[in-house]
């Protein structure tokens, strides 16, 4: 496959805006303050176009005009927040669903849960214990 002005235009916008955007742009790297982590959580939205066309021309020569461009929005959503072994997500912007709000709801259900059934062990390693002591 031959390569064209708007394919060489198209491969260079995608590429510098790969630059600019990796995972580390989407979940943040962790900070550390005290016992307490956070990680931040970012959406982002990109969008790019190229165009261009042959120009007539009188002599033999090619002519080509063409261009390209993009752009990104990030947006800080959430916060991770890792205090004493416990996860949960604090939202940035006001919940827009309920399904929003159930989603950040998740790791703080997941902790609770984790907590009854630890809970519920240690009582029945207590109660055989008790019982044989009488």
């Amino acid at each position: 496959m031959k390569e064209t002005p708007v394919n060489k235009i198209m491969e260079n916008t995608l590429e510098k805006m790969r630059e600019m955007v990796d995972v580390s742009t989407i979940i943040g790297d962790p900070m550390v303050t005290g016992n307490t982590t956070l990680i931040p959580v970012s959406k982002v939205s990109y969008g790019f176009t190229s165009g261009g066309t042959d120009l007539p021309s009188k002599s033999n020569q090619e002519l080509f005009g063409g261009g390209g461009g993009g752009g990104i929005t990030i947006t800080p959503v959430a916060f991770i927040v890792i205090e004493n072994g416990k996860c949960r997500m604090m939202q940035i912007n006001n919940y827009t669903s309920s399904a929003d709000r159930a989603i950040a709801m998740i790791p703080e259900l997941v902790d609770k849960v984790t907590e009854l059934l630890k809970s519920d062990d240690s009582n029945k390693e207590e109660a055989p214990s008790q019982e044989s002591a009488e």
